[in-house]
């Protein structure tokens, strides 16, 4: 059958969570509870997709924008599809639909300790941001 990427659908949402849970580099809160992410999805529509092989989840990219900048949150390709050019190609439809819209630059988010995560994204020409400092506070 080979893997097929599509536009993720809020009905993804329990095999996308899973295969997220599974890696110690995703950081996962209450915005990435089934109604956060289809608030998200609702608000970004055609920005984010997961890969299918069949019936088994392969990768997701969640993306969005602000109206000024684009994010990318939750890249994630399932250990045993990896270095076959997934990650790229959801990275690749995640700018596309970015660029549609006007988006002119993206940022995303990694912890400082996924080396891996790190190399991915620089061989794909992003930029490490060393001169900025993150900063949250929780709402609720």
């Amino acid at each position: 059958m080979g893997i097929e990427l599509y536009e993720m659908n809020i009905d993804d949402y329990d095999a996308i969570y899973q295969l997220w849970e599974s890696s110690d580099n995703i950081g996962l809160s209450k915005a990435d509870s089934l109604f956060g992410i289809e608030k998200f999805l609702e608000r970004n529509p055609g920005m984010s997709f997961v890969a299918w092989d069949g019936d088994t989840i392969a990768g997701t990219a969640l993306c969005g924008h602000d109206g000024r900048r684009g994010y990318i949150h939750h890249l994630m390709v399932h250990p045993d599809y990896r270095r076959q050019g997934l990650g790229r190609s959801l990275v690749g439809r995640c700018m596309y639909a970015l660029t549609r819209v006007g988006i002119q630059k993206c940022h995303l988010f990694i912890f400082e300790d996924n080396e891996d995560g790190t190399a991915f994204w620089e061989s794909l020409g992003w930029t490490q941001r060393v001169e900025l400092t993150m900063m949250s506070q929780y709402l609720d």
